[in-house]
């Protein structure tokens, strides 16, 4: 009766763990995110990063709940994955479940930041980790190519909300 148990509670421990994560990360080229940004309704907070980055992974965490606290604000996140290609999809994938990651999360199939930078851009030097924040409503952009703190990601959150 305890191997069932066991055997359950470690069947329904991965089932949940592997539902709040992404299943299939897309990869996208420069185009469909900028068309994703100009057609989005919503506060876009854009998070440029990679499983190699040690300061992007770092932010990740509060960036989500941060975000998902301004849900009724039609807040959104998505976080970017700048790995390179021999990660996509698995490595990337497999980081995303590890570290529960629930934002939407696509690959950048991008190889030239001197192209894709100025497109996303022209202020990005292609540092990592970058965030990009923007409220069409009212105009709000606002790049920020460093890592953030929790108190400094809110705030700056806030910004692009209330302007």
């Amino acid at each position: 009766m305890k191997k069932i148990l066991l055997i359950s509670f470690c069947f329904l421990s991965f089932w949940i763990a592997s539902s709040s994560a992404q299943s299939t990360i897309p990869a996208w080229k420069v185009n469909q995110l900028t068309s994703y940004i100009s057609n989005s309704d919503s506060v876009l907070v854009i998070n440029f990063w990679a499983t190699f980055c040690k300061p992007c992974v770092g932010e990740i965490p509060y960036y989500q709940s941060i975000s998902n606290k301004y849900k009724n604000k039609k807040v959104k996140l998505m976080l970017v994955s700048l790995d390179m290609k021999d990660s996509y999809p698995e490595k990337i994938t497999s980081f995303a479940a590890k570290h529960h990651l629930n934002s939407q999360i696509i690959w950048l199939n991008e190889t030239d930041a001197d192209y894709f930078c100025p497109l996303i851009n022209k202020k990005w030097s292609g540092a990592l980790p970058t965030t990009f924040f923007i409220n069409k409503k009212c105009g709000y952009k606002k790049l920020i190519e460093q890592q953030l703190s929790a108190k400094e990601f809110e705030s700056e959150l806030k910004k692009a909300i209330s302007n």
